[in-house]
C-alpha cells in the first residue's frame, strides 16, 4: 500500500505531479504555499499582490512541470519562477514599493513590549528600503534559510553574487539599526 500523498517525499510528489497526479501537485502546493507567499509578501508589501504572484507562480510551475529535471531542487526552481513573476510584475506596473502596512505601531503595553515593537517596525522599514536585489537575497537567506547556492539559483546569479547581496543587505541593515541596538 502506497503512503498517503501528503507523506510522500518531494521527489515522489514531483514524479507523481509530472505523471498528472493532481493530488501530488496539491501536496507540493501545500508544502510551499505559505513560504512562497510570505517571501513574496516581503518583496511586494501587498497581501493581494503576493497572493496573486503565488497563484501565478504555481500555475506556471504546473505548466512547466514536464520540463523540471528530476534530482534538482524543486524549492529553488519554484522560487525562481516566483522571482521571475515578481520581476515581470514590477516591469509591467513600474510601481514604487511601499512600506509594510501591517507593522505593529507599538501600542499600549509595558515599555519593553513597546520598544520591541518599535524595533521590529524599524527593522521592517529598513528591510523595505533595501534595494530589491539585496532584499530578495536577504529574505531568502533569513526567512527561507536557503543556502547561497540555492539563492543563486533562485535569483539567477552566481553564488558569489548571492553572498555579496546578502552581506551588503546585512551591512545596510546594521547601518540603519546600529544606533537602535545599544
Amino acid at each position: 500500500m502506497a503512503p498517503p500523498v501528503a507523506l510522500m517525499d518531494e521527489p515522489a510528489l514531483v514524479r507523481g505531479a509530472q505523471a498528472g497526479d493532481r493530488q501530488a501537485f496539491a501536496a507540493l502546493v501545500g508544502r510551499y504555499w505559505d513560504r512562497l507567499y510570505r517571501w513574496l509578501y516581503h518583496l511586494t508589501h501587498d497581501a493581494h499582490a503576493a497572493e496573486d504572484l503565488a497563484q501565478e507562480s504555481f500555475l506556471r510551475a504546473l505548466s512547466a512541470l514536464a520540463g523540471f529535471e528530476a534530482g534538482t531542487n524543486f524549492r529553488a526552481w519554484l522560487f525562481r519562477i516566483a522571482h521571475n513573476q515578481w520581476v515581470n510584475q514590477r516591469r509591467r506596473k513600474q510601481v514604487r514599493e511601499a512600506f509594510p502596512k501591517d507593522v505593529p505601531d507599538g501600542g499600549a503595553g509595558p515599555p519593553e513590549l513597546a520598544m520591541s515593537r518599535e524595533a521590529l517596525a524599524q527593522l521592517a522599514r529598513a528591510v523595505g528600503r533595501l534595494p530589491s536585489d539585496y532584499r530578495a537575497a536577504f529574505l531568502l537567506r533569513a526567512e527561507e534559510d536557503l543556502s547561497f547556492r540555492e539563492i543563486a539559483e533562485v535569483l539567477d546569479v552566481t553564488e558569489e553574487t548571492a553572498r555579496w547581496r546578502v552581506c551588503r543587505a546585512r551591512q545596510k541593515l546594521m547601518e540603519v539599526m546600529g544606533p537602535h541596538l545599544s
